[in-house]
């Protein structure tokens, strides 16, 4: 039995923060950022909203083009690493307002591989026959987490949601046919926030200090996430006997437009097999290969026997690959 993805959702919010905007609140320029990171604009969520309700809108527009009831969810399993609140999860409270009765649900923080863990684990609950429909929504409201007097990291980030449902199959070569998982925590100097967790709770000194907001050290994370991304992208071609050419389309991580040619160069793969929409929407952290995904999937890119590769790599440092073959129409 395989897993296969049957539908996708995605929201993101009206407000369009783009980079003339950015020039008037700290010391950068269009050119620099479009140059270095590919980004013309980025989505903003109100202050007033948490991630998950961009989670619900991705999950009702999937619902409703599947025709399908929240009851009859057996699993929510979102990845994010900016939850409303510490507890309870996003999942209870996306769950809670989709009324979805009948299954339970957590979180998975995978830094920007969230989603591919969280697709990855939910693949399992799929193959083992235990459950029928587990939806996968990927999630960041990192407009909440990023400071906007640092040009290094405020430049690049947004905010949105995507969803997916999977469904079992009993057909063997389509649906998600392969993964492959890593992480090296020596990575987390590199790429991380400081406090608000059990090590430096919230107090005047963390808020003074800006130890809420996520630090980065660029340099290094390009480097380590072109590596990692095209490493483990061909090893996963490799042993599934299968070639650039095959592939229909690589969604890769929208980090960094610079990361992403260079890694599809490393792969072997044309300009056309990859899809890119950091322009629009900056690095959205876990909701980058799920927005894509359904972008692409609602505008017929995707179809049935595509050969799909996603990729990833973020905070931990996490990375991974998986290989997927389309299902539906």
């Amino acid at each position: 039995m395989r897993a296969i993805i049957s539908g996708t959702g995605h929201y993101v919010p009206e407000n369009k923060l783009t980079n003339k905007a950015l020039e008037t609140m700290v010391d950068t320029s269009d050119e620099w950022i479009r140059t270095r990171t590919g980004i013309k604009e980025r989505r903003i969520l109100d202050k007033s909203k948490g991630t998950s309700y961009m989670a619900v809108k991705a999950a009702i527009m999937l619902l409703e083009q599947k025709n399908m009831s929240a009851k009859d969810l057996d699993l929510i399993i979102i990845a994010t690493v900016t939850p409303d609140m510490y507890v309870p999860s996003c999942a209870a409270l996306v769950q809670k307002e989709l009324k979805a009765s009948n299954c339970w649900g957590f979180d998975v923080n995978g830094g920007c591989s969230g989603f591919l863990y969280a697709l990855a684990s939910a693949s399992q609950f799929i193959e083992t026959g235990k459950y029928r429909k587990v939806m996968v929504i990927g999630a960041d409201k990192m407009s909440s987490i990023v400071n906007y007097e640092d040009r290094n990291t405020c430049v690049i980030f947004g905010d949105a949601a995507g969803a997916v449902l999977l469904e079992p199959s009993d057909l063997n070569d389509t649906g998600i046919i392969d993964f492959d998982l890593h992480m090296d925590g020596k990575g987390s100097e590199f790429l991380y926030i400081p406090g608000g967790g059990s090590l430096y709770p919230a107090s005047h000194d963390s808020v003074e200090k800006k130890m809420h907001y996520v630090y980065q050290d660029g340099k290094t994370v390009f480097k380590y996430a072109v590596t990692a991304m095209s490493d483990i992208s061909k090893k996963i071609l490799d042993i599934n006997n299968l070639t650039p050419s095959d592939i229909k389309l690589f969604i890769p991580h929208q980090a960094n437009l610079r990361i992403i040619d260079a890694v599809s160069k490393k792969i072997g793969l044309e300009s056309n097999q990859c899809l890119v929409n950091i322009e629009k929407y900056g690095n959205t952290t876990a909701a980058t290969i799920p927005l894509a995904m359904s972008e692409a999937y609602q505008s017929k890119i995707i179809k049935k026997d595509d050969w799909i590769l996603l990729s990833a790599f973020g905070a931990g440092f996490t990375w991974g690959s998986l290989l997927l073959k389309w299902a539906v129409n």
